[in-house]
């Protein structure tokens, strides 16, 4: 089954894979792809039979981040609206029954190291790179800090949003962004049997276990969307943004 041209959704078995469908544009996470994992969560709550999903991304990246040539156009409102949105994304895969399994190649930046913290579960491949440029264009990441804080812990997560450096896949591991680096070109291989064993033991105490850490987490999200949308709207953040698709430089 497919959920349209920005993400697609098929199952075999207990397990499923959510796939990114915008390689030419390294998977940028735009507003079709918002619309296309609204559409896949609701789906996967439902799928009963489904124990273990894989995320991945089409093409050489996993997911370079936010579609930056959406962001011209958004009013502050939109913004805040929008990285709301994505907040919510993010906290539906925690939501669900099933455990999530991140498949990382190439880049993981910004929303795309966003989306795959999101998931219970991280594999990379050696060559993956992971870092966090919003900084650069002026604002904040507009989700996700307090996953990232639970996971990296205070001292990582300031060093990566504040550095705005990338990170190898070694170093990811170390900083517990992610779980297991696998050699180029087994990252699929790898992925899918980390689902097939997780998806041997019963779902009860699958969901029982994501519900349990959802809740500790749900009390500490919320503030990001309203700085980030703040913080978009500012003249430099607009320049920035605007050097950025003309590949120009601001000091």
């Amino acid at each position: 089954m497919t959920d349209g041209p920005a993400a697609s959704l098929t199952a075999e078995g207990p397990v499923a894979r959510l796939t990114l469908e915008r390689p030419q544009a390294r998977n940028a996470l735009s507003r079709a792809i918002a619309d296309a994992l609204d559409t896949a969560l609701a789906r996967l709550a439902a799928m009963e039979e489904t124990r273990a999903v894989v995320v991945a991304g089409r093409g050489r990246s996993f997911c370079a981040g936010a579609d930056i040539a959406e962001m011209p156009t958004l009013s502050p409102a939109e913004a805040e609206a929008l990285s709301g949105r994505w907040q919510r994304i993010m906290d539906g895969f925690a939501a669900l029954p099933q455990v999530t399994i991140a498949a990382v190649q190439g880049h993981a930046l910004g929303g795309g190291l966003m989306l795959a913290i999101a998931q219970d579960l991280r594999v990379a491949e050696a060559s993956a790179r992971f870092g966090l440029p919003e900084v650069t264009l002026g604002f904040n990441p507009g989700y996700g800090i307090a996953r990232l804080l639970d996971i990296a812990g205070g001292a990582h997560a300031r060093d990566l949003m504040l550095t705005a450096r990338v990170v190898d896949a070694t170093e990811a591991h170390r900083m517990g962004l992610v779980t297991r680096v696998v050699p180029d070109g087994a990252l699929e291989a790898a992925a899918l049997a980390l689902a097939h064993e997780v998806a041997r033991a019963p779902r009860g105490g699958l969901a029982a276990t994501k519900a349990i850490t959802a809740d500790l987490r749900a009390g500490r999200a919320g503030a990001e969307p309203r700085a980030y949308a703040a913080l978009r709207a500012a003249p430099d953040a607009q320049a920035r943004i605007a050097a950025f698709l003309n590949r120009r430089r601001i000091s």
